[in-house]
C-alpha cells in the first residue's frame, strides 16, 4: 500500500504558535534534554518539571551524574518511579566518561550503545541535541499515527510500531526532525489525547483518515493488559530503643538501590504476622516480636500489584546482618527523610510518623508515584 504524506507544514505552523512552555524547551545543552526525555518516559509532564530543575542543579554536567554517591542520586530520583532510568542514567553517563572524553555520542546509533538508550530515547536525543535526522516515536507518536493513516493493527506489537515509525519517518522534513518530533509529541499530548481528543482544532484534521470517516474513537487498537497478579506482603518496623532497621536493596532490579522496611510475600496459608516475622530473620538474622499492623498499603508497579501490611516490631535478639540486602541500618526516626523510599514504604513512614505526630513530614506529604 502506498501512503502519502500529510501536511507537515501546517503541523509545524501550529506547534510554533502553541507549544507549551517547559523548561527543557529553553536549553541546548544536549546532557539538559537527555536528562529530560528520560524523565518523561512514562511519566507526566507537570511531575517531572520540579524534579528536572532540582535534578540538573543537583548534577549539572556528565561528570557530576557519574561522581554522583548512590544515595544522593536516588535521593533525589525519589517519588518519580520507575527506578531503573536513574540508575541507567548514571551508568551511561559513567561510560561516557570512560569511553567518550565526557561528551554524549551525537548520532543515533552510538547512543544506543549507552546503557537506557533503546530506540525512542536514542532517536529523541539525537534530533533534539544533535539535528539528526531520525523519526521518535513514543506512546503520542504511536496514537496520532494510527488516527492518521486509520491503522487497525494492534499497536502493542512490534511489527504495527515498525509501521508507523516508517510513516514517521516518510513524514520527516529533513533538517527539522527535531522540531517534528517534539511537534508530534505536543500533538498527542495536547489535542490528540487518548479520549476526547480536540479534532477541530487539529492542524492535521484534513489529513486525518480517522477523523474523515469519523471514527476517531475506534483507533488506536491495543490489546488488553494481561491481568496483574497480586501479592500480600509484610514488613517490620523493628524498633530497638529509640532507632527502626531499614534495608538497602539490591542494586539490580525492581526499586535497585533504595531503601526499605524488610519483610517479603507472604507463603500460602501463613498469616501475615507469621510472614513478618519469617521474612524479618531471613533477610536480618533477628528475632522479633511482632506487634499491631499499623499501615495497610496498595500499590500497582507494572507487572503486579502488591497489599503490603506493616507491623511494629520489637527487637528480641540477634546481631542484624544483611542478608538479602547490600546493607542495614538503625537509625532514629528524624533521619529517615535522608533515605530514599519507594512510594509504598513513604507511606509506611507516613503512618509511623503519625504515631509521634499527627502531621506527616513535609517530604512524604509530597511525594508522588
Amino acid at each position: 500500500m502506498t501512503y502519502k504524506k500529510v501536511s507537515v507544514e501546517n503541523l509545524l505552523e501550529w506547534f510554533s504558535k502553541n507549544k507549551r512552555d517547559l523548561p527543557w524547551r529553553k536549553t541546548k545543552n544536549p546532557y539538559h534534554i537527555w536528562i529530560s526525555e528520560v524523565m518523561l518516559q512514562q511519566t507526566q509532564v507537570a511531575t517531572v518539571i520540579p524534579y528536572y530543575h532540582r535534578f540538573v542543579e543537583k548534577f549539572p554536567t556528565i561528570t557530576a551524574l557519574a561522581e554522583a554517591n548512590t544515595d544522593d542520586l536516588m535521593k533525589c530520583w525519589e517519588g518519580l518511579g520507575y527506578y531503573a532510568r536513574a540508575r541507567n542514567l548514571q551508568h551511561a553517563a559513567q561510560t561516557i566518561l570512560r569511553e567518550h572524553n565526557g561528551m554524549l555520542p551525537q548520532t543515533r546509533n552510538d547512543l544506543q550503545t549507552l546503557k537506557g538508550f533503546g530506540a525512542y530515547t536514542s532517536a529523541s536525543v539525537a534530533s533534539l541535541a544533535f539535528g539528526e535526522d531520525c523519526a521518535a516515536v513514543d506512546g503520542n507518536v504511536l496514537r496520532v499515527f494510527a488516527r492518521l493513516y486509520a491503522i487497525q493493527e494492534d499497536i502493542r506489537q512490534q511489527t504495527t510500531k515498525s509501521k508507523i515509525e516508517a510513516l514517521a519517518t516518510l513524514n520527516l522534513p529533513k533538517g527539522r526532525a527535531g522540531e517534528f518530533n517534539e511537534a508530534l509529541m505536543e500533538l498527542g499530548a495536547t489535542l490528540c489525547t487518548p479520549k476526547q481528543p480536540q479534532c477541530s482544532a487539529c492542524p492535521l484534521n484534513q489529513d486525518c483518515a480517522a477523523f474523515q470517516r469519523q471514527e476517531v474513537s475506534l483507533y488506536p487498537f491495543k490489546s488488553p493488559k494481561p491481568k496483574l497478579p497480586h501479592k500480600e506482603i509484610a514488613i517490620g518496623i523493628v524498633q530497638r530503643e529509640d532507632k527502626v532497621l531499614i534495608a538497602l536493596r539490591p542494586s539490580e532490579g525492581l526499586l535497585g538501590n533504595l531503601w526499605e522496611f524488610p519483610g517479603g510475600k507472604r507463603e500460602p496459608h501463613e498469616s501475615l504476622a507469621d510472614c513478618c516475622k519469617r521474612e524479618v530473620e531471613e533477610e536480618t538474622g533477628l528475632q522479633v516480636e511482632v506487634g499491631e499492623c499499623i499501615a495497610m498499603v496498595k500499590h500497582t508497579y507494572t507487572h503486579f500489584k502488591i497489599t503490603l501490611h506493616a507491623f511494629l516490631c520489637r527487637y528480641v535478639s540477634g546481631e542484624a546482618s544483611p542478608k538479602s540486602s547490600q546493607e542495614i541500618r538503625w537509625v532514629k526516626l528524624d533521619e529517615l527523610e535522608q533515605f530514599a523510599f519507594p512510594k509504598a514504604n513513604q507511606r509506611v513512614i507516613q503512618a509511623l510518623y503519625r504515631l509521634k505526630n499527627p502531621t506527616p513530614l513535609p517530604l512524604f506529604e509530597s511525594s508522588v508515584s
